[in-house]
């Protein structure tokens, strides 16, 4: 998509784009910009809804922690960053970097469209378990679809990238976790 659009059309057909992975669409990769062009606005979009996410019940008193908007926020952001690091090595080894800049786009549309619902169903009052579960799922549905219709893996490739993107996850918790002051049963997984 070379034309120049808006970032709220950008953002409309991203969406039509997430869906479109979730469901396994082979064209999902239409709806978005996957060239260094479409990088920023998929940059952007994250980027505003974590600090949303992270400050937006601090601006509304509905949380009196506002450090921990703020530890929340580096802790998603680190997470984020150490995960596109463990996919660029993983693409390194595969000699497939090429698809790093379309993966990161799909990647962050996902993350920051799929954020926004997540916290939609629950701010209308669903059991935040539920929620969450099955976002889990459709955030891997989504992840393994990127994988397989953005970057063109192969299946054991994706397994490799999805499995790369949860070791950068894990390593992003243990190390910056702890430099956070986060309590030790968030900032670490029980053996």
């Amino acid at each position: 998509m070379a034309n120049s659009r808006t970032f709220i059309e950008e953002g409309l057909s991203a969406g039509r784009g997430v869906l479109a992975l979730l469901v396994g669409d082979r064209k999902a990769a239409r709806y978005f910009n996957l060239g260094p062009a479409g990088l920023p606005g998929s940059l952007i979009a994250v980027l505003v809804v974590e600090l949303v996410v992270s400050y937006g019940p601090v601006l509304l008193g509905l949380s009196g922690r506002s450090g921990g908007a703020g530890i929340g926020l580096l802790l998603g952001l680190g997470a984020a960053a150490m995960q596109a690091a463990m996919v660029w090595l993983f693409l390194g080894l595969i000699r497939r970097t090429d698809g790093f800049v379309p993966f990161m786009v799909a990647d962050f549309w996902a993350s920051a469209l799929l954020t926004v619902v997540w916290v939609l169903l629950l701010m209308v009052g669903l059991p935040p378990l539920f929620v969450t579960t099955a976002f889990a799922v459709v955030a891997l549905v989504v992840e393994v679809n990127i994988a397989r219709l953005i970057v063109t893996l192969p299946p054991l490739q994706v397994a490799g990238l999805v499995l790369a993107q949860l070791f950068g996850g894990f390593i992003a918790l243990q190390l910056i976790g702890p430099l956070l002051g986060l309590p030790p049963d968030l900032a670490t997984v029980p053996a």
